[in-house]
């Protein structure tokens, strides 16, 4: 028996409804400001009706921010950190839940702990890194006495150095790692019975074979899901991109780009911001994250609470 609370459910929807207020409030202040000139927008009162000055908008915010290779460099960014993270994560949770090896579980609560520590609070090791990718190899080696070693026999000097700066390796390979993917593949994996692994190996199937031919067939939802998340999250990057790109010109990123609609304060002596084309332009940053969002939806959802396989 199903119990009738109509006031309940009057206050969970107007509980909803005040989310949903808060939530698009911003971003239709944003849109209003994106059809306005900017005598308006920096007019009182604010204006809360929209005007007729979107397209001129957008195709001035457009040039003046060069945002057609930008949008290639995000693109290419943001399906590479996708890959990354969805492959990584995947084998990865396969290794972890599918064979048994001595401190399993202590490698896994050490892969989930790193949830805690995100990008911003690693940032400086990782540039360190991203300077240089083989420096830990080059430490290992001048501490094992190993270079000098090299040097003393054949009288060369081992340096190693690959440098990852205004790069789209730099940009994509510090961001593949995922403990949310790592968690969210393992937590599928373990629903898999064992009679289908077991039908597995008595057909001949080796790991490689069952982790393609069973495995990611049956974690299709999964991985909209991840993909969803992480083409969200590389496409809004915005403190590493600006650390770790110098030429804008040929590795900007268009989040990093909207910087520049809004001039400093400090360097160019008091300029008015133009805010309608800042507004406008967020507005077309925020177009493919939110098809994202939308095409993949149904996916998305199923991939997150679908737990009968």
């Amino acid at each position: 028996m199903i119990e009738r609370t109509p006031l309940l459910n009057i206050a969970t929807h107007l509980i909803l409804l005040c989310g949903l207020v808060l939530i698009l409030t911003p971003i239709w202040l944003a849109f209003v400001a994106a059809t306005h000139t900017l005598q308006a927008v920096n007019s009182a009162p604010v204006e809360l009706w929209p005007g007729d000055q979107l397209w001129p908008n957008l195709r001035e915010a457009w040039a003046q921010s060069d945002f057609g290779p930008k949008f290639v460099n995000t693109l290419i960014v943001a399906i590479g950190v996708v890959a990354g993270k969805v492959t990584l994560a995947c084998i990865t949770a396969f290794s972890l839940v599918f064979f048994r090896f001595r401190f399993r579980m202590l490698i896994f609560w050490m892969i989930f702990i790193t949830l805690m520590l995100p990008l911003e609070v690693r940032i400086v090791p990782t540039y360190a890194v991203a300077a240089n990718a083989l420096s830990p190899f080059q430490t290992i080696l001048d501490v094992t006495g190993i270079s000098r070693l090299i040097q003393a026999v054949s009288g060369i000097e081992v340096s190693l150095e690959w440098n990852l700066l205004n790069s789209y390796a730099g940009l994509i390979l510090p961001l593949v790692a995922t403990a949310t993917g790592t968690f969210l593949y393992r937590q599928f994996f373990l629903t898999i019975p064992d009679e289908l692994v077991e039908a597995a190996r008595m057909d001949g199937a080796g790991p490689l074979r069952f982790l393609w031919d069973v495995l990611i067939p049956l974690s299709k939802t999964n991985i909209a899901a991840l993909a969803t998340i992480m083409f969200v999250y590389a496409w809004n990057q915005y403190l590493w991109p600006l650390l770790v790109v110098t030429d804008r010109a040929a590795y900007g990123m268009v989040v990093v780009q909207l910087s520049d609609l809004v001039p400093d304060q400090m360097t160019t002596g008091g300029g008015t911001p133009t805010w309608h084309l800042a507004m406008a332009a967020t507005l077309v940053v925020m177009l493919p994250p939110i098809a994202i969002v939308i095409l993949m939806q149904r996916w998305f959802v199923r991939g997150l609470i679908n737990t009968d396989k």
